[in-house]
């Protein structure tokens, strides 16, 4: 039975949408988890994590244009403690994930055809991202 945490760290250099898929897929056949769970988490409040198409990169840029124009960028929020785009990446982060659980079958994530897994930074500037990925089963 394996059931362990481990995290995969994650550099962004701006406002950005990262796929992240190798790196799970890494962690998975690193321990070897035949059947079972992976739960990933985001320990931040202003990126986030997501499933989407992986096969054509106009997908993600029309997504991060959807969000961008959902929530812009804005002297009007209260909260601006570390700029502009402070409360508008809390914000894009409320609308989409921090975490998502993912099925394991053979030691490979059950994925559709097209789809990967995303994290979406949402803060300008170099960051480096914590996901921690929790394993549960044989």
């Amino acid at each position: 039975m394996i059931n362990l945490v481990k995290k995969i760290k994650v550099q962004t250099v701006g406002k950005e949408i990262i796929n992240i898929t190798s790196g799970v897929e890494k962690l998975i056949k690193e321990f070897n988890l035949e059947m079972g769970l992976v739960n990933l988490s985001i320990l931040h409040t202003s990126a986030s994590l997501f499933i989407q198409e992986n096969a054509s990169s106009d997908v993600l840029l029309d997504i991060s244009d959807f969000i961008n124009d959902l929530v812009p960028e804005s002297s009007n929020y209260r909260h601006n403690m570390e700029g502009p785009d402070d409360m508008p990446a809390h914000i894009k982060s409320l609308l989409t994930n921090s975490n998502l659980t993912l099925s394991v079958e053979n030691n490979n994530i059950l994925l559709g055809r097209w789809q990967g897994i995303f994290l979406y930074e949402h803060r300008a500037g170099k960051r480096t991202r914590v996901v921690v990925g929790h394993l549960i089963g044989n």
